[in-house]
């Protein structure tokens, strides 16, 4: 079902012409009942008859809000602008906001695509931007927003690995941005059949579950240190070689290979180490002949 526009015409307007009908109609009245006239009579009843109709068809809409109007049943339309309106008679008129809303998930237990458990919620920020579906498609449109929100965070909290130490990859923590735009874009989808907008949503709570958490730490440590680790090395190796051509093209000094490896091991160990080294001076001859 789509939303359409209602029948809807100015309230006060409508509002004179119902005091003109009922002043009328009690003319009419009085009128014959003083002169008893069944004419005048009945001309006023049936007036004070369609002033009720007209009566029953007001209704007003306020800022930032609308009305469904139904008809025995029957969806007329949506009265989107605010203010005193008149409408058709003998209608229903149902109430829906198109404020702004926040919904703040549970806090959910899921594993994340390498089976750890983590604990996540998300906040989204929607509107209602079709009345007739969000009133006429799905029961109850804020529990259908809430479970489908709780759902598509679990699909995306599946998707990802909470950390990785591979830049490339995307992840839980370190990529929360881009996460969140997809989780807005999977309920974007969930929720168009409930007439629902998705204005952004955001992570905003991220954790190991409490049973791993300690554990985790300590494999986040052991990484980290492998890490850098990693990339002391590969400096060293990297510093070392440069040290070696410099002294050898530069200063046109030769090192046979024994001292090649002295000179290295003992390059690498200072720079590796992460205690302070102590120089040792050779009085000896450095030179082989």
């Amino acid at each position: 079902m789509k939303e359409k526009q209602a029948f809807h015409i100015n309230g006060y307007l409508g509002l004179v012409g119902l005091i003109v009908i009922i002043g009328i109609g009690s003319w009419g009245v009085f009128a014959g009942s003083t002169k008893e006239s069944f004419g005048l009579i009945f001309l006023g009843v049936l007036l004070w008859i369609i002033a009720g109709l007209f009566l029953s068809s007001l209704t007003i809409v306020g800022p930032n809000k609308a009305k469904a109007v139904l008809f025995f049943g029957k969806y007329l339309g949506t009265i989107k602008a605010n203010g005193l309106f008149i409408t058709t008679p003998l209608t229903r008129k149902i109430p829906v906001s198109l404020k702004v809303r926040n919904f703040n998930s549970s806090l959910l237990k899921v594993n994340d695509s390498d089976g750890n458990p983590v604990e996540i919620s998300a906040v989204v920020v929607f509107r209602v931007v079709d009345t007739a579906k969000a009133l006429f498609d799905v029961d109850y449109y804020l529990d259908f927003v809430e479970i489908q929100s709780e759902t598509a965070i679990r699909h995306i909290a599946t998707q990802y690995p909470y950390d990785t130490f591979n830049d490339d990859d995307l992840t839980l923590r370190g990529n929360t941005t881009e996460v969140s735009e997809e989780l807005a874009e999977e309920l974007q989808e969930r929720l168009a059949m409930a007439g629902v907008e998705v204005i952004e949503t955001r992570l905003n709570h991220l954790a190991y579950a409490t049973e791993i958490a300690n554990a985790m730490l300590q494999r986040q440590q052991a990484k980290a240190i492998l890490s850098a680790r990693q990339t002391i090395v590969e400096g060293a190796v990297t510093m070392t070689q440069m040290a070696l051509e410099q002294i050898e093209n530069g200063q046109d000094i030769q090192f046979t290979d024994d001292r090649k490896v002295q000179l290295i091991n003992n390059l690498l160990v200072s720079i590796i180490t992460d205690k302070g080294t102590q120089p040792v001076i050779n009085t000896g001859d450095l030179s082989e002949k």
